[in-house]
């Protein structure tokens, strides 16, 4: 089932080339996604699905639109 994945600010490079519909498995989890992509779990500040704020352990669903987010600095 695909899902679509954005990834945002020092993550960006690690967005997989099919982000706009990337497969992954019934009830596989925001984290199992982030393994995936090679994105540690405490490189991740924020994650959305749906434009909400989920836990990385959030099961995904068909359709589901992810959005994650490090932490961003500034000064």
């Amino acid at each position: 089932m695909p899902i679509e994945i954005k990834c945002y600010a020092t993550l960006a490079d690690r967005a997989p080339a099919d982000a706009a519909a990337f497969p992954v498995a019934p009830g596989e989890t925001v984290l199992e996604v982030l393994t995936r992509l090679s994105i540690a779990e405490e490189d991740v500040k924020i994650a959305f699905v749906n434009g909400v704020i989920s836990p990385l352990d959030r099961p995904l669903v068909d359709g589901d639109r992810v959005g994650v987010f490090p932490a961003v600095g500034g000064g």
